[in-house]
């Protein structure tokens, strides 16, 4: 006798087609987001004069991910770092332009957020310096904050600051701003945002 698929087993059997299909193309479609690390520590960079006649004012060209690099520019204490696949293209992006105005510094760790190895954001931990906190030797105490950038495609910009001292949990804060606004945020449209409690170095950096 011909078996004969009921209107339920044809259903089901569809469902279940439907729902394997489903499945395979959000795995395909699924992005396996994390971080990796470099630095930008003199000895490991390009060190070059700004040729600004300044004696202390220096440009480090730093080896990045995927075939970026980090520039850093400093002068009269204070620094700019942006990324680009070049000095050249690094050098014209927003993030090349944006300083702060106390004297303040970078740390030499520089984390990558990339999606299937395509970076899309940096973050970098600044110590900004205030005058209003100072040392037993009348120096300014540095704040902690961490800067997160966007990456091209699109321009290069600081999306997202945290205080470090005002969240336990900066580090996290700083990740899940990257992976969340870094992609979608429009440089010069879009205002950097203040990610969790904000505290002294966000207040010093707005300033």
């Amino acid at each position: 006798m011909r078996y004969i698929p009921s209107t339920v087993s044809i259903v089901v059997a569809a469902l279940t087609l439907f729902a394997t299909s489903a499945a395979m193309v959000l795995q395909s479609s699924a992005e396996t987001v994390g971080s990796s690390y470099t630095s930008t520590a003199p000895r490991d960079c390009r060190v070059k004069s700004a040729g600004n006649g300044v004696d202390d004012s220096t440009i480090r060209v730093c080896p990045g991910k995927n075939g970026l690099i980090v520039l850093i520019a400093e002068d009269d204490l204070r620094e700019t770092v942006s990324v680009g696949r070049n000095r050249l293209g690094a050098s014209r992006e927003p993030a090349a332009q944006t300083w702060f105005s106390p004297f303040n510094s970078t740390s030499s760790t520089v984390e990558w957020r990339a999606a299937n190895g395509r970076p899309y954001a940096i973050i970098q931990r600044w110590h900004i310096a205030d005058n209003s906190d100072q040392d037993k030797d009348g120096r300014p105490k540095a704040k902690p904050m961490l800067a997160v950038t966007r990456l091209a495609p699109g321009a290069v910009c600081n999306v997202a600051y945290i205080d470090v001292q005002a969240n336990p949990a900066a580090n996290e804060l700083a990740r899940k701003a990257a992976d969340e606004t870094a992609r979608h945020f429009k440089c010069g449209k879009d205002k950097v945002k203040v990610v969790g409690n904000s505290g002294r170095a966000v207040e010093l950096a707005s300033r």
